[in-house]
């Protein structure tokens, strides 16, 4: 039987000197199916969240309802962001087109549609913009609670979490969030059944497939009753 790990999302974590926040995303390596990186940070700061290796990340310790890892909060919070910050320049978020281009937009509102040269639609000068996006390293993907589950004939539920074999990091099973389809059991599905993990999770079954697999215990999902 393999030795499996879980990752519910919305887990504490803590360092070996306290906690440091909640588990946010998990993120896999979609050719291998393996866990590559936690993402980690106070619940309503975002902002502050980390990129934690999973080298960091203590597979044997903890619980469901915990995560341990191998690093102090000091050492924490020098790892890398997980969010990036980027700045878009102005003339970039008016489509390519500078101040000094601009004439007319087409405006449906009070107030027409001209646009002064130096002045962003409804008023205001024209200013570069602040986008903040998820740091997801290269050829990787993100997995958050609340993705989509999709089965070949429709939707099922949502991400809950994922199940990882400790020795080999490889993920077992996608857990369905509480009030899916069929609430009443839990749903742990093996990852063989996973076509993509890009824009959610797109499964290989049908639905009633889906239905058909026997329940299982969240914290064992190898062990069928």
């Amino acid at each position: 039987m393999a030795d499996t790990r879980q990752f519910t999302i919305g887990t504490e974590v803590s360092c070996t000197d306290g906690v440091v926040g909640k588990l946010h995303r998990v993120i896999i390596d979609p050719v291998a199916e393996t866990v590559t990186h936690l993402v980690v940070g106070p619940a309503l700061e975002p902002e502050r969240a980390r990129l934690v290796q999973i080298d960091l990340v203590d597979l044997v310790g903890g619980t469901g309802d915990e995560i341990r890892l191998h690093c102090t909060k000091a050492e924490f919070e020098n790892l890398d962001p997980a969010e990036e910050t980027q700045v878009i320049p102005a003339s970039d978020v008016y489509g390519g087109y500078g101040p000094e281009e601009i004439a007319f937009l087409p405006y449906w509102g009070l107030g027409g549609g001209a646009v002064v040269p130096g002045i962003a639609p409804g008023g205001g000068e024209l200013v570069p913009q602040e986008v903040i996006t998820d740091s997801v390293p290269l050829g990787e993907v993100e997995v958050r609670r609340g993705d989509p589950v999709r089965a070949t004939d429709g939707d099922i539920g949502h991400v809950q979490g994922l199940v990882v074999d400790r020795d080999s990091r490889h993920v077992t099973h996608v857990l369905l969030q509480e009030g899916h389809l069929w609430g009443r059991k839990e749903v742990a599905i093996p990852i063989s059944a996973v076509a993509s993990t890009s824009d959610g999770i797109k499964l290989k079954l049908a639905r009633q497939d889906v239905q058909d697999l026997p329940p299982v215990d969240a914290e064992h999902p190898e062990k069928r009753p």
